[in-house]
Formats: C-alpha cells, structure tokens, sequence
C-alpha cells in the first residue's frame, strides 16, 4: 500500500542545505512587514526575466543582495555595487554560495565603472540620489554600458507616497511620477519602455494607479 507520509519524509530527507544567514535588510523586512518582502522579491524577479541570458549585468545599490541572487540565477554574471562598505563584505559571506556574483564597492557619483557591462539595474535605488547628483550618477551609469546596452530602473511612484511609511519618507529624497520618470529616462536613453507595479503584479495600466515605475531603458545616449 502507498504511503504518502513515508514518500514527502524521504523527499524532505533528500534536501538538506546548510543553514542560511540573511542580510539585515532582509530580516528587518521580513521581521517588520513580511508582506513588503514578498513584493521586493517579485521586483527582482522581473529583472531577473528581463536580463535572462546576459552575459555581464551589474546592479547599482544592492544592499545586502538578498535579492540579487534571484537575478544572479539567470544571468552568466551579476556584479552587485554599493556604497556601504560594511554590508557588502556581510553579504560577500552570506551568499558566498553563489560563485557567480561578485560584490564590489563603487559610488557612481564619482566616476564610471571600471569596465563595460551588458546591462545595469537599479531597485529602490535612484529615489535616493538628490536631484543635484543625479546627471554625473547616470552620465557615470551611462558610461558603464556597452553601446546596446540595458538599464531597468524601478522606482516608487510620487503619488504613491502618501502610503509610505515615515522611515521610506526620509530617504525618499527623488521621487518622480509616471511623467517625470518618462522625461528622466528620455534624458539618458534611446529607447525607454514603461511598466506600473502594483505589488507582485506588473501590468501598463493607468500610471497614477501604480505603487511603483518601471522604465526599461536601451541604448545610453552617452557611452564609450
């Protein structure tokens, strides 16, 4: 006779992965607004669709890259960028399981990457520059990038921010709308398509209906 209790133990018994330390981030979101973790996680996951199969991508703020290996899944190679030193080296020892990702600090406010990549991605991560750095940050981004290059930036939406939380409110510094993020990306790039973001869903429905923006960008309009 079947036995379905003895059939999922030896499947359950199969799988034994070393235990997992997750970055601070992580844990505080997990901890504070479990439901908040789950639709970050599908942010990176739409990056990860986008970028799949490209060869060198590098992400630009990746915290404590939680995230970042659901991208580094789908790509041959995921330099992960930030300006917090001390992070970085938490998460090269987290996930130092993950042999195809490399964390790296790098403030591109101060100069380009030191080599050309395929394409470059930003999460939460272009409301955070001041509005007076943002052109030498993305003239920097823009060089970083091969001629055909990939941008994805995802940023909350403006009109959004009347739900945020205080904590999101104090770093939100440059917050653009549907409008705004159209000129921003215009600006940079050739080609930039546009996506809204309601939780996990992502969709071109009404832009002042959106929690967050998407601007999928091609060809830098500066590059080497």
């Amino acid at each position: 006779m079947n036995d379905s209790k003895k059939l999922w133990l030896s499947i359950v018994e199969e799988s034994k992965p070393e235990p997992l330390t997750i970055g601070r981030l992580a844990a505080h979101s997990i901890i504070t607004d479990p439901m908040r973790f789950s639709f970050v996680t599908a942010r990176y996951k739409f990056c990860a669709r986008m970028l799949s199969g490209m060869k060198t991508v590098l992400e630009v703020g990746c915290g404590d890259g939680f995230g970042s290996i659901i991208v580094a899944d789908q790509v041959d190679r995921l330099i992960c960028t930030d300006i917090n030193e001390d992070m970085l080296k938490e998460a090269q020892e987290q996930l130092s399981f993950v042999k195809n990702i490399t964390f790296k600090y790098h403030d591109f406010r101060k100069k380009p990457y030191e080599k050309i990549v395929d394409a470059i991605y930003l999460i939460d991560t272009i409301e955070h520059i001041y509005p007076e750095e943002e052109d030498i940050f993305m003239s920097n981004l823009c060089k970083s990038l091969s001629k055909f290059g990939v941008c994805i930036i995802g940023t909350p939406n403006k009109i959004a921010e009347k739900y945020s939380s205080e904590g999101s409110k104090k770093g939100h510094v440059n917050l653009m709308n549907f409008e705004e993020l159209k000129i921003f990306a215009d600006k940079y790039f050739c080609n930039a398509f546009h996506f809204g973001m309601n939780d996990e869903i992502v969709h071109t429905g009404f832009p002042d209906m959106t929690h967050y923006r998407w601007a999928l960008c091609t060809t830098p309009r500066v590059s080497v």
